[in-house]
């Protein structure tokens, strides 16, 4: 099935997050497990089987990364990266780190978890949520300056642009 999401392509942590959207009221992807297979496969971390343990993981993590991205809380983030661990160690082709999560369920949420805290050490301030007021979805802000404001510019940046523009012609 193909993946339904109006904004795709985000780092695992906020696309994590992107699951959940607003398109004629809110919409989730991740209220089944056929849900949590397309976000797996969307996010490049299809592995073990979905099932319900791992659904349960998956939104367990999603609003701990939530709750650290617009809350600053960080227990619950902490206690899904507890899960798992990455090991370091020397391979024939080089140093090599390889993420060990005990429960297989928690393997996509860890790393989803995992990746904010690579997103938050390199630019914090580039996590942004949309500015478009009926929009709930993040992204990583990768513009030269640093200053987008729309997780898409031809949705929600022409929207506000066409509201500004009819609010000054009535």
């Amino acid at each position: 099935m193909l993946d339904p999401r109006p904004h795709l392509g985000e780092p695992p942590a906020l696309d994590l997050l992107n699951t959940r959207w607003m398109d004629h009221g809110p919409r989730d992807l991740l209220t089944d497990v056929s849900g949590l297979e397309i976000w797996l496969d969307s996010a490049g971390l299809s592995g073990a089987p979905a099932n319900q343990r791992m659904l349960d993981a998956v939104l367990t993590t999603r609003t701990a990364i939530y709750d650290a991205v617009v809350h600053g809380s960080r227990d619950a983030l902490n206690e899904v990266l507890d899960r798992g661990r990455i090991r370091r160690h020397l391979t024939e082709s080089g140093p090599a780190a390889t993420p060990e999560i005990d429960d297989p369920a928690w393997r996509p949420g860890w790393l989803a978890a995992d990746n904010l805290l690579t997103l938050l050490a390199e630019a914090p301030a580039r996590i942004r949520r949309c500015a478009h007021a009926d929009c709930i979805l993040f992204f990583y802000d990768t513009s030269k300056n640093g200053t987008r404001r729309w997780h898409s510019m031809t949705t929600c940046g022409n929207r506000a642009k066409a509201a500004r523009y009819h609010a000054r012609r009535t």
